[in-house]
């Protein structure tokens, strides 16, 4: 039972074991250990749940993960000691700290679109941050679930634990939990922070929504397309920050389409079919949504299925009104929407709710830099595509509907730790500014340190 596993990692947790940071470090090591142990076994299952090939397994998966986990061995250290802050006059004599808990027994709830790095990447911030930690993997790949399970069997449950059973998942919005690390739709995030309300949870949700992706008249309209198809069509769109529609200029539309379909048959057709290692769409009621968002009067490119696999879909002459624009697409398709007044899409895409991605093509520096300032996006590219969610140095994460908290690099250190303020005060002079009775002079004095 999920509950019981949760007791039984509560009470180790107290026993403090994980505020070592070289213990944390040795976790670490032993999870990269395993992945490597388990990596053939990784290509098998991604093959079976995803039709996905070892290029893709690398850099969008594995490769991902241990990333995380190198930069987590060799930064560690220096993240988790202890920090000294300058402290004021108020405080003389005084000495400040910001000192880095773990928060406890860990929640991480992953979606099966990257099921393993969207597991693995925030598990590793859970161990850096010295909790414990219960997995909650999709049941929508359950190849890949089955090697995370082993991979994590090195751990006891009592440190890590992975629940795949059923009465343990329909369990897991009404236990408690002391963090909670949430990737998936809005609707189910929802749903969980109603759940979680009465225990006021701290959580990090990575959901999703529309990205915009703009290409204006100035951009470089050839590198723009092939960064644009390479970006849309990974994983077959199934990417939370896939660029969700093109807003594209009148003036370059048709250049850009043909540069687009040019790249579309060079990165994924065999001949005149798509590719056998194209990424199949998840399961048939995700392929019977997809193919309903195609009117075949706006049908540029694609539109057909081979098995499980739809092809890459280009629509064109699309509007806000159409079926494909009202929700996130999260396949391969591609809606383009010409547009001749920036300005005036912008301030549609800033009345709508934040996408957790934004990108624009364009050579402008006014421009770029009032995308930059003044639009509302969990985090995007200028002049590509996804790349930003690959930066260490760069935190990842959504704002307003498209999520809440980041992670990656050090921020998932931070994310997993909660920074607590401890402030040491001297013992070998009391100033008495703050003591009663008042007086003329401590008023006096008080505005003037406070500058009132």
């Amino acid at each position: 039972m999920l509950k019981d596993i949760v007791e039984k990692q509560r009470k180790y947790f107290l026993k403090r074991e994980t505020y070592d940071v070289s213990f944390r470090v040795l976790q670490l090591k032993r999870l990269r250990l395993q992945i490597d142990a388990y990596y053939n076994q990784i290509l098998s299952a991604f093959e079976q749940d995803l039709n996905k090939k070892e290029f893709d397994v690398v850099t969008t998966e594995v490769g991902l993960v241990m990333s995380e986990i190198n930069y987590m061995i060799k930064h560690l250290k220096k993240l988790a000691k202890p920090k000294k802050v300058r402290t004021s006059i108020i405080n003389f004599p005084s000495k400040g700290y910001k000192i880095y808990d773990p928060y406890g027994v860990v929640l991480i709830a992953s979606p099966w679109n990257y099921p393993f790095q969207l597991t693995l990447s925030p598990l590793v911030g859970a161990i850096a941050g010295g909790n414990t930690a219960i997995i909650k993997p999709s049941r929508s790949t359950p190849h890949v679930t089955q090697v995370i399970k082993k991979i994590l069997s090195v751990f006891d449950e009592e440190y890590i634990a992975v629940i795949t059973k059923e009465e343990d998942i329909s369990e897991i919005f009404n236990t408690k939990f002391d963090f909670i690390f949430y990737t998936g739709s809005y609707l189910k995030a929802q749903e969980l922070v109603f759940s979680q309300a009465n225990n006021l949870t701290p959580m990090v949700l990575e959901l999703g929504g529309k990205s915009p992706c703009i290409v204006d008249k100035d951009a470089k309209v050839d590198l723009s397309a092939k960064r644009i198809a390479w970006g849309k069509f990974l994983n077959a769109g199934q990417t939370c920050v896939a660029p969700d529609y093109c807003l594209v200029h009148s003036s370059i539309k048709d250049e850009f389409l043909e540069s687009l379909k040019k790249y579309i048959i060079k990165f994924y057709y065999d001949g005149d079919e798509v590719s056998d290692d194209f990424v199949k769409v998840i399961n048939k009621k995700s392929l019977e949504r997809l193919q309903g968002l195609i009117d075949p009067n706006k049908l540029y490119f694609g539109g057909k299925c081979k098995g499980e696999i739809l092809e890459p879909t280009i629509l064109t002459m699309v509007t806000r009104e159409d079926a494909v624009m009202q929700d996130e697409i999260f396949g391969p398709i591609l809606p383009i929407i010409e547009f001749e007044d920036l300005d005036k899409e912008l301030n549609i895409i800033n009345s709508l709710d934040h996408p957790l991605a934004f990108y624009y093509f364009g050579e402008d520096k006014e421009t770029i830099e009032k995308i930059k300032m003044f639009c509302e996006f969990g985090g995007g590219c200028i002049n590509d595509v996804v790349m930003h969610l690959t930066e260490k140095n760069l935190p990842f994460g959504g704002v307003g509907k498209s999520g809440l908290g980041s992670y990656h690099g050090k921020q998932s250190f931070y994310t997993f730790t909660h920074e607590k303020s401890v402030l040491k005060k001297s013992t070998k002079m009391d100033i008495g500014v703050k003591y009663p009775p008042v007086s003329k002079g401590k008023l006096k004095f008080s505005k003037r340190i406070f500058k009132v």
